[in-house]
């Protein structure tokens, strides 16, 4: 994929930054302007309570909010969610939301705070005990199935459809993909956990359900990827790289169709396939 020309755009994309380099090339270098994701501490409050710091780029901020509480099982839905302030400081960005309280976030004792903070590519840091991890996942309910036509589309589209990484060449993409093909919505960021948040956050903002489609992901289909889309609702996952064993047996459990090594030409079904219409 060529990445953009930072020096031939007016203005780079969200969550983008430039900074001056040093470039080799054929026995020359040269100085120039690179683009490059921002990378920045976020942390997630709730009604004043600290929960977690992850590594986050700073862009659609209040859908990773939602999302990730939504996919932790902090949330149940998204009326719960009362509102949202982001505050940036010098040291990074702190998230507050006010939930009500029915919530499980309010609840929230000052010292069951996350232990460590959470690094872009991780989904699980900082969680105290085993039982944080391996948490029940609910089932998926509906009947949901997808057309591999349909599939194809949307990889085909996939890349364009991602300035960030066109920009940097650093960050992945969650896509939620309608049953025709056209991907309507798309998140990015520099950790694939936050990428899927986003785009569940962003979704659920716009009450928008997750029963009739299909969501893509740029990375590899790991666990906890597929317990936050089994939170979501998300009946089909797409992945262009591997899932884990582990994932497997998750999606199996949960009534997921997992997918991986998604390409145009080829893709490996993992579990449930009868949500696939076309793969025989």
């Amino acid at each position: 994929m060529s990445r953009v020309d930072p020096t031939a755009v007016a203005e780079t994309p969200p969550g983008v930054a430039v900074r001056r380099t040093l470039r080799w090339c054929m026995g020359e270098r040269s100085v120039v302007v690179d683009s490059v994701a921002e990378e920045v501490p976020v942390a997630m409050r709730y009604n004043g309570v600290p929960f977690a710091v992850m590594m986050a780029t700073p862009s659609d901020l209040e859908d990773l909010a939602l999302g990730f509480s939504l996919t932790e099982g902090l949330l149940t839905d998204a009326s719960e969610l009362i509102g949202v302030e982001v505050h940036p400081s010098i040291e990074g960005i702190e998230i507050h939301m006010q939930v009500t309280g029915t919530a499980r976030a309010a609840s929230l004792p000052a010292t069951s705070g996350r232990a460590l903070p959470g690094r872009s590519g991780c989904g699980l840091c900082g969680a105290r005990l085993l039982e944080d991890i391996m948490r029940l996942t609910p089932p998926i309910e509906s009947a949901s199935t997808f057309p591999v036509a349909s599939l194809r589309l949307a990889l085909s589209s996939l890349p364009r459809m991602q300035p960030m990484n066109m920009a940097t060449g650093s960050t992945h993409a969650a896509a939620w993909v309608e049953l025709d093909g056209r991907i309507t919505r798309l998140r990015e960021d520099v950790g694939r956990h936050n990428a899927l948040d986003k785009l569940v956050g962003s979704l659920r903002r716009g009450s928008r359900s997750t029963e009739a489609g299909l969501v893509l992901l740029s990375s590899r289909a790991s666990y906890e990827m597929v317990s936050k889309a089994a939170h979501a609702g998300m009946a089909v996952v797409a992945a262009v790289s591997a899932p884990t064993a582990l994932a497997i047996d998750l999606a199996n459990a949960a009534g997921i169709c997992l997918i991986g090594f998604a390409r145009r030409d080829r893709f490996n079904v993992y579990s449930h396939p009868e949500r696939l219409l076309g793969s025989e």
